[in-house]
């Protein structure tokens, strides 16, 4: 069965904690009624740590600002030439729970990747997309990230998908708590397709996976 509840808002550059705060106003007012939206938006440099998350993973002093969050997951980096979309879906009205929540996201990325040439995979008990050993020595990087907030049965948080960034900064934490994992992005494989480019491909995925309930 197809969904058509969807709203997907292009909003570009945008303040992380402004960001953070609209999302959570968005899910505290929003109601049974409400469409589900799927917000597609790039950070300035931010670090942002998980609703458990140890600072200690931030592993040096920067001039890059640390914020506290309630989504899961440790610390990661956001910034320029990174795809981020926020999910903010209706689980009840979906008919299913986070665990398939976080499988379908993870399949829409994994499957955007494919269409852009590109072999990535889910690794067991680590949230997020990870390079295959095809890679060789960079088998295993992490390409995208992924931690969400459920309240209520809504969602909100998200993904962030690598495509063409400033990845030093990732070399100042543990990223999403692992010492020593390595993280790449798209432009790195070779692969030229611009911010906007990826964003509509992985839209497009995201909308099949997340409007389709299982018969």
């Amino acid at each position: 069965m197809i969904h058509s509840n969807f709203e997907v808002l292009q909003l570009g550059l945008q303040d992380y904690q402004d960001t953070f705060e609209a999302m959570k106003h968005f899910t505290q007012n929003r109601n049974a009624s409400t469409k589900d939206q799927l917000w597609v938006v790039e950070h300035p440099a931010v670090f942002t740590l998980g609703l458990a998350g140890d600072p200690k993973h931030l592993l040096q002093e920067t001039t890059i600002p640390l914020i506290q969050t309630d989504r899961g997951g440790q610390i990661t980096y956001h910034g320029p030439g990174q795809v981020i979309v926020y999910v903010l879906l209706d689980l009840k009205r979906q008919g299913f729970y986070v665990k398939e929540l976080v499988r379908r996201i993870e399949q829409s990325v994994i499957a955007t990747l494919a269409e852009l040439g590109v072999q990535a995979e889910r690794h067991p008990g680590s949230p997020g997309i990870y390079l295959t050993k095809e890679y060789a020595q960079l088998a295993g990087a992490k390409i995208a990230a992924l931690g969400l907030k459920i309240k209520n049965h809504y969602s909100y948080h998200g993904l962030a998908l690598n495509v063409k960034m400033d990845l030093s900064p990732f070399q100042a934490i543990n990223p999403c708590g692992y010492p020593g994992l390595q993280t790449i992005d798209l432009a790195s494989l070779g692969v030229t397709q611009r911010d906007s480019e990826v964003a509509n491909v992985l839209i497009q995925q995201l909308l099949g996976q997340l409007s389709t309930t299982e018969e």
